[in-house]
């Protein structure tokens, strides 16, 4: 095997979903609140909206490169407020992200991901009657959901530890595997043992 076939082989062996699942675990179960969002005709309507991230489902493909596609389903509560009366909502939404996997300097895997787009968030807005989907589609409500849910989970995917979480540092983990030390420790623990 070639030193190129070699370090593809191990790409792929190292960078799985799992890997993946573990960088987006601690935005899992995170919730965050939205609004209230000024929207409608001279901004009367304030949207309020409630959003928790449940887990991700991943899929990886693979060809020249190790593509992921990262989808995290959102549960999301919104609430309209008229002045003279509130509607409330229960909503299924759905964020993709797409993850790019390269090799970087001096050896480590790095995830890319892009932030997501209002087009990358679908919101499936459960209507209980004709008039809240009247207002719904007045107010604009959907368009300023995926606006300001896209924005806050690029901020969730920005968080210091799924950066972190994000790269694997190929050569410090090396190291830690082939650091003889425990070894040596070992041996000194038996030696102390026999006397």
């Amino acid at each position: 095997m070639s030193y190129e076939e070699f370090g593809r082989r191990f790409f792929e062996v190292a960078v799985t979903e799992e890997r993946i699942g573990e960088a987006f675990s601690s935005v899992a179960g995170d919730s965050f609140d939205v609004g209230p969002i000024p929207t409608g005709p001279g901004g009367m309507v304030k949207v309020l909206a409630r959003v928790s991230i449940d887990q991700p489902d991943i899929k990886r493909s693979v060809d020249d490169l190790i593509r992921f596609t990262v989808r995290l389903p959102l549960r999301i509560r919104i609430e309209i407020d008229l002045r003279l009366d509130r509607l409330k909502y229960d909503v299924d939404g759905l964020v993709t992200l797409p993850l790019t996997c390269h090799a970087v300097e001096p050896l480590a895997i790095q995830f890319d991901v892009e932030p997501p787009k209002p087009a990358d968030v679908q919101v499936d807005v459960a209507s209980h009657n004709m008039r809240a989907e009247l207002i719904r589609n007045l107010a604009q409500v959907d368009d300023e959901v995926r606006r300001v849910i896209a924005k806050q989970v690029a901020q969730e995917i920005n968080k210091p530890e799924v950066r972190a979480a994000r790269v694997i540092d190929v050569d410090a983990q090396l190291r830690a595997a082939m650091d003889p030390k425990p070894a040596k420790k070992k041996k000194a623990a038996r030696a102390t043992a026999d006397d």
